[in-house]
C-alpha cells in the first residue's frame, strides 16, 4: 500500500487553491459505464476559498467550506457545488477580509473602528466559526453540514442552498461535537464533544439525536447525553475527532493532544491567538481508552493504557467473545499531526514536503483489543484469549491495564487515511475490509484497500492524480462484505480536464467508470452517498 510515485512537479498545490462556485450544474464526460444501482447524490465537503482579498488563510482547516454534489441520473453524471453561507463566509465577503478566526488563521479586529470599540469587542467573548467544511450527515429527514464546534449548518442537498445554523449549545451541554457521529440504521445519532463536567471539571459527552419524529418535530431539539467520560487532566480536555461504537459500547480514546483552555480562554483576543495555538502534548500521559456502556449509557471505569499515539479516525469496532476489538487509523507518538498541516507545508516543492514529513508522527493502521471482563488477580498475564490477534492486554499492579496493537499495516511516511467501510451492514460488527485514501508524506495519491484478517492490500494509483477519501456503495443484491463500488473525486490537474469522479470496484480496486469535468476540484474532506 505504499505509493509507487513521488511528485517533483508538485502539481497537488492545485488542491489546495481557491475555486469559484457554480451557477448550474456541469455535465460530466463519462468513460465507462456507471453502474445503474447509482441514483442519487455523492456529497462533499471542503475548502474552497484560501484567502479573502489579500488576507490568507494559513491552515488546511482553514479555507471556506464549499459543498460538492455529483448526481447520477440514467448513467449521466453532473457536478455541482456551492460555498455553504456560514456566517464566517458571508462576512468575511462582505467585509472582504478574515472576520472570523478559524482553525488557524486569527481575525484581526475590524480597522473601521475605534480603539474603544475595539476594547469593549474583546468583552463580548470569542465568537466560534461556524465554517462546517469537514462532512454532511443526515439527521432525521435533514442533512447537516459540520466542522468540530458547536454550530452545524442545516443544508439543502438538491439545491446546495445554506438554510439555517443551529447551535448544539441550546439543547445539549456541549462544547463543540466531532463531524464523524454514528448513525444507526433506524437513524439514530451519536456524537461526543468536551463539556463541563462536576465541580468545574472538563468531561466528554456522547449525544444521542433520535431518529425522525412521529409529529415531524426536529430530531435536535430531542438531544440527550446517554454517558460521560472523564477527562485525565482537569483543564485539559483531549482534542477528540472521532470515537468507536460496537453493539453495546461506546470507546473513547483520550490521546496526548490536549487543548489549554485557559490558553483559549484568556490569551486569544489579547494576544492574537487561533485554535492552533491551544493545543498542547502532554508528554507523559499515554494514550487512556475508555469504554462504556451503551444501553443504558454507563461508564466503566477500568485504566486501559497505552504508549503515546495521535488519532483522528476510528475504522470499526466490534465485540467478539467478551472482548472489544477497536481497529484505528494511529499517529505514533505525542506530537500533534495538525503542525504538519499548514498550507505553506502542503504548497511547499515536492523535496520540502518530504523532508517536513520525515520530521512528523508515524502513521500506522492499529488494532487494540480491550477486555471486557477484568479480575484484578489475574496481574501480569495477557488477558486476551482471541485466536487471530497478537494484540495483547496485561494488568500491572497497579490496577491498570496495559494494551499493545496488532498492527495491520505499517509503511514509511505512507498514511492509510480516512478509512471507510461497508458501514451499512458491517459497522459495529465482525468485518473483513477497509478502504482508504494513501497519503504519501501527507499527500493525497493512492486509493486503498486492506483486508484486517489477512493483512492483504489493494491499491488504485495514477501519475500526478490526487484522490480523495473513497465511499462505499454497496450493490444492492450483493453478498459478500465488499460487492459494491468506491466512490472517489480525483484531481489531475495535468489533465485536459482537471477533476474527475472515480468509480472503483470494491473488490480489486479496477476501474469501473469515470466522469471527467471541465474545472478543477479542491481538496475534500469527507462526506456521504445519498441514494
Amino acid at each position: 500500500m505504499v505509493s509507487r510515485f513521488e511528485h517533483p512537479a508538485g502539481g497537488y498545490r492545485k488542491i489546495f487553491e481557491t475555486c469559484e462556485e457554480l451557477s448550474e450544474p456541469l455535465p460530466a464526460t463519462v468513460t465507462g459505464r456507471i453502474p445503474s444501482f447509482l441514483k442519487g447524490s455523492l456529497l462533499r465537503l471542503g475548502p474552497g476559498l484560501f484567502e479573502v482579498g489579500d488576507e490568507p488563510f494559513y491552515h488546511l482547516f482553514d479555507g471556506q467550506a464549499l459543498m460538492h454534489k455529483f448526481d447520477f441520473k440514467n448513467g449521466q453524471v453532473t457536478y455541482f457545488r456551492k460555498f455553504v453561507r456560514t456566517d464566517a463566509y458571508v462576512r468575511a465577503i462582505t467585509e472582504k477580509r478574515v472576520v472570523i478566526t478559524e482553525f488557524g488563521t486569527f481575525a484581526y479586529p475590524d480597522p473601521c473602528k475605534n480603539i474603544f470599540s475595539r476594547f469593549f469587542s474583546y468583552f463580548k467573548g470569542v465568537e466560534v466559526t461556524d465554517n462546517c467544511l469537514v462532512n454532511v450527515y443526515p439527521v432525521g429527514e435533514d442533512f447537516y453540514a459540520v466542522t468540530e464546534t458547536n454550530y452545524i449548518t442545516k443544508v439543502n442537498t438538491d439545491t446546495l442552498e445554506t438554510l439555517k445554523k443551529v447551535d448544539m449549545c441550546n439543547y445539549v451541554n456541549i462544547n463543540g461535537v466531532t463531524a464523524h457521529p454514528h448513525i444507526e440504521s433506524d437513524g439514530t445519532v451519536y456524537n461526543i464533544g468536551n463539556c463541563m463536567g462536576k465541580g468545574a471539571t472538563l468531561a466528554y459527552n456522547i449525544v444521542r439525536i433520535p431518529p425522525t419524529q412521529k409529529d415531524k418535530s426536529d430530531p435536535i431539539e430531542k438531544s440527550k447525553v446517554v454517558v460521560q467520560f472523564p477527562s485525565a487532566e482537569r483543564f485539559k480536555p483531549s482534542y477528540v475527532h472521532s470515537f468507536g461504537m460496537s453493539d453495546n459500547y461506546f470507546v473513547f480514546v483520550e490521546t496526548p493532544v490536549k487543548i489549554n483552555l485557559l490558553k483559549f480562554l484568556s490569551a486569544w483576543s489579547i494576544r492574537g491567538s487561533n485554535y492552533m495555538d491551544c493545543f498542547e502534548s502532554n508528554e507523559s500521559q499515554g494514550t487512556l481508552f475508555h469504554i462504556a456502556r451503551k444501553n443504558p449509557g454507563e461508564y466503566i471505569d477500568h485504566k486501559f493504557k497505552g504508549a503515546a499515539i495521535g488519532m483522528f479516525h476510528h475504522i470499526n469496532t466490534y465485540e467478539d467473545q467478551g472482548f472489544i476489538v477497536v481497529d484505528l487509523c494511529a499517529w505514533k507518538g505525542f506530537e500533534f499531526v495538525y503542525n504538519y498541516l499548514w498550507l505553506a507545508n502542503l504548497r511547499a516543492n515536492w523535496e520540502e514536503v518530504k523532508k517536513a514529513a520525515m520530521m512528523a508522527p508515524q502513521p500506522e493502521v492499529r488494532r487494540y483489543v480491550i477486555p471486557t471482563d477484568v479480575h484484578k488477580e489475574e496481574q501480569g498475564k495477557n488477558l486476551i484469549s482471541l485466536p487471530y490477534t497478537t494484540a495483547t492486554a496485561v494488568m500491572h499492579a497497579d490496577g491498570t491495564i496495559w494494551l499493545e496493537p496488532e498492527v495491520l499495516f505499517s509503511g514509511p511516511r505512507q498514511a492509510f487515511e480516512f478509512p471507510q467501510i461497508n458501514y451499512n451492514k458491517y459497522g459495529g460488527k465482525n468485518y473483513t475490509y477497509t478502504y482508504g485514501l494513501g497519503l504519501n508524506h501527507f499527500i493525497p495519491d493512492r486509493i486503498c484497500k486492506l483486508n484486517v484478517k489477512t493483512k492483504e492490500t489493494w491499491v488504485w494509483q495514477e501519475p500526478e492524480s490526487y484522490p480523495s477519501e473513497p465511499l462505499f456503495v454497496q450493490t444492492p443484491d450483493g453478498v459478500d462484505e465488499d460487492d459494491g463500488v468506491l466512490l472517489t473525486i480525483v484531481a489531475a490537474p495535468g489533465s485536459q480536464r482537471p477533476a474527475y469522479l472515480l468509480i472503483l470496484n470494491a473488490k480489486d480496486l479496477s476501474e469501473i467508470a469515470r466522469a471527467e469535468v471541465e474545472c478543477g476540484i479542491p481538496v475534500t474532506f469527507h462526506g456521504m452517498y445519498k441514494p
